[in-house]
């Protein structure tokens, strides 16, 4: 039975016949292209960061994770903020809130200041990436020109990929690098400009109660989780400290189960989309890929710059094998999941993923034939990121109920960004136990190819062989 909207809460119809401007789209996708750009941006920057705040690797692991513990923790929150509340008033506010902690970021002059306005900026990503979703499936009614708008700005994902490392590596070089959180600064109030004006508001849904259990609960487990792996190294693996961050993860873990069973399908997280292999699949093999691709990402500019003395422009630029295939292929895979199923691509992307890290493992050098090494790993390792990610999202909306299409998503982004966590974290924990940085290289790589070959058993067994032509 249809329930009567509140007029205060009415959805603004977007106006003119020919839909929304174009400039729309590019005002929602800068928001995005900010999301994903914080992601990357970062690691080329890190050995700058570690010089000018005399922080060691564990320092180092914080600036990282702390934008992307509480971006994946917060993902769910925030799209029941967009519902509730609106789109376009979430989206706002969260530009306004990224833009005005990118700036001060760029001013912190102590490890605890950056990690902590990392740890917001992560909330404010959270905020941006539902929001601009729900304001463009609501101002592209039509479903072709939805389609359209849709796809073009998830392309944005392969292109602040390819854009992260070199555009951080040339602002470290050429400005410092409190330029790379400088640079969201006029994105931010582009974004603002254009959707302040022309963006409509979405309708506000009636929801439930937040599932403040389940949402706490969630960011302690893994807040705790990723210190005890940073910490460990360092504090050791037995001291109070680490010891008492494992079990407040497990106690957090356990309550959080305990939270999502008792609440049902008015769960953060319903349980019953679990029951799918499908779903259960995508969601662990997400997290796996962001495991090595953010823990490859992370390994590597250390290395490139540290191990091999290079500058970080030029570290930038030799991810760009990596980076490339990231922003062009994903279309040609969309296409190709349609003809075929998510199984195969999705497999196929693991294995060329984890090959890609293996190739590079034993060649950490700097002769010719390592740089040739670790060219061709990139590229495979590119290559299998355009392959996987794409089929992932195919084998989620696949299997996943369909009162739970939008849920199922959140879920699989925050599936991938604690593995990026993870992949930091405990990758990271390899690099402090390794004798020298060439030998913990070669172990993360070696570490992360495993992994990821496991990511492709999954995907293999798991995911379906073709997406059904309508869903029931």
């Amino acid at each position: 039975m249809a329930t009567q909207a509140d007029p205060r809460a009415a959805a603004t119809t977007p106006a003119g016949s020919a839909g929304p401007p174009r400039t729309l789209l590019v005002g929602l996708s800068l928001g995005y292209f900010m999301v994903l750009l914080d992601t990357t941006v970062v690691s080329v920057a890190l050995p700058a960061i570690a010089e000018h705040l005399g922080v060691g690797l564990s320092g180092l692991q914080w600036v990282t994770n702390g934008y992307t513990v509480t971006f994946a923790a917060l993902l769910l929150t925030a799209g029941w903020l967009a519902d509730r509340f609106g789109g376009r008033r979430v989206f706002l506010c969260g530009l306004v809130a990224f833009g005005a902690l990118s700036g001060l970021s760029a001013l912190a002059t102590t490890l605890p200041a950056l990690v902590a306005l990392r740890l917001a900026l992560g909330a404010a990503g959270a905020l941006l990436l539902p929001s601009s979703l729900a304001v463009v499936t609501h101002a592209y009614p039509e479903p072709a020109a939805r389609a359209r708008a849709v796809g073009s700005w998830a392309a944005i994902t392969g292109a602040a990929l390819a854009a992260g490392p070199v555009v951080g590596g040339v602002l470290t070089d050429t400005v410092g690098w409190r330029a790379i959180f400088l640079v969201n600064v006029p994105l931010a109030a582009a974004g603002l400009l254009l959707t302040a004006r022309l963006a409509p508001e979405t309708a506000r849904k009636p929801r439930g109660g937040l599932d403040l259990t389940g949402q706490v609960s969630s960011v302690v487990a893994l807040a705790a989780l990723v210190y005890a792996l940073i910490e460990g190294p360092d504090a050791g693996w037995g001291s109070a400290r680490v010891l008492a961050a494992a079990a407040l993860t497990v106690l957090a873990a356990a309550v959080f189960a305990a939270a999502e069973l008792r609440a049902g399908d008015a769960a953060m997280v319903p349980l019953r989309m679990f029951r799918s292999p499908g779903f259960s699949a995508a969601v662990g093999a997400g997290l796996l890929a962001n495991f090595g691709l953010s823990g490859l990402l992370f390994v590597l500019s250390l290395f490139f710059q540290d191990g091999r003395g290079y500058s970080p422009a030029v570290a930038g630029l030799v991810f760009l094998p990596l980076t490339l295939p990231t922003a062009f292929n994903p279309i040609y895979t969309g296409r190709l999941v349609g003809r075929i199923g998510p199984r195969r691509p999705a497999t196929l992307g693991f294995v060329l993923m984890g090959v890609g890290a293996l190739v590079q493992a034993p060649f950490t050098g700097d002769s010719a034939t390592a740089l040739a090494a670790t060219v061709l790993g990139l590229l495979a390792f590119g290559s299998g990121v355009s392959f996987a990610l794409p089929a992932l999202v195919a084998g989620m909306a696949s299997t996943v109920p369909a009162e739970f299409a939008g849920t199922g998503a959140g879920v699989l982004n925050s599936a991938r960004q604690v593995g990026a966590s993870l992949g930091v974290a405990v990758l990271g924990v390899v690099l402090g136990l390794s004798p020298s940085g060439p030998d913990g290289t070669r172990w993360a790589l070696a570490a992360a190819g495993a992994l990821l070959l496991l990511g492709a058993a999954v995907t293999a067994t798991g995911l379906p062989g073709r997406t059904p032509a309508a869903r029931s």
